[in-house]
């Protein structure tokens, strides 16, 4: 399975971007730029979430509902003429809910690092989430994932692979922003761009993550 980050740079993402950017009037590489930090950063935060069986559960019953992906399967039409204002208002929910108390926090921490007000980034991010639990819906579909464990395996897959050491205190300090300690776990398999080597995704995370 590919990971989240593989996703931006297919053509599905490359939809995504250019359909967020218009929708929230923001350049396409300032967009890219906040959806490469942000997906991980969300992922993450939902496989903490998930780690507790009342969490796995709303997840999973989100993903087998109203999120199992259909989202995906005319996002010309999600785009064209604007994003509805459900779609917007769920995905406000859908950041309350992962990012509870660090919303802000995490708006305003991706917003410095791509030079963006966290009011834009939070646009960005509102149209996101619902499409990023529709990747989440499909790919549970594909793989029947009907428990906890098998929604861990999931999250876990997506977030794949070896992450610089700077790329994780990146990460860690954003959903840690106000420094009350309870930095995130798991951060160790998290995945920001893989092999830099070939450039595309991986160079533009190299200079997004480089010299601090």
């Amino acid at each position: 399975m590919s990971g989240i980050l593989d996703l931006l740079n297919s053509d599905l993402g490359k939809t995504i971007i250019s359909g967020v950017s218009g929708q929230t009037n923001q350049p396409q590489n300032k967009t890219q730029d906040v959806l490469t930090m942000a997906l991980p950063v969300l992922m993450q935060a939902m496989k903490r979430n998930a780690s507790t069986p009342q969490g796995a559960e709303g997840l999973l019953g989100a993903l087998k509902g109203k999120h199992d992906g259909s989202i995906l399967d005319n996002l010309g039409g999600l785009f064209s003429g604007g994003v509805d204002s459900n779609v917007l208002n769920d995905g406000e929910k859908i950041l309350g809910h992962v990012l509870g108390n660090k919303q802000r926090n995490v708006q305003n921490a991706l917003g410095a690092k791509a030079g963006m007000d966290a009011g834009s980034v939070a646009q960005i991010l509102k149209v996101a989430a619902p499409i990023l639990l529709g990747v989440l819906g499909k790919q549970s579909r594909q793989q029947n994932v009907s428990s906890p464990s098998g929604l861990e395996g999931l999250l876990g897959g997506l977030l794949k692979g070896n992450s610089p050491q700077q790329e994780q205190s990146f990460l860690e300090s954003i959903l840690d922003a106000d420094g009350d300690g309870s930095v995130i776990d798991d951060v160790a398999g998290m995945v920001l761009g893989g092999n830099k080597k070939k450039g595309g995704l991986g160079g533009l995370l190299g200079g997004l993550f480089g010299s601090k």
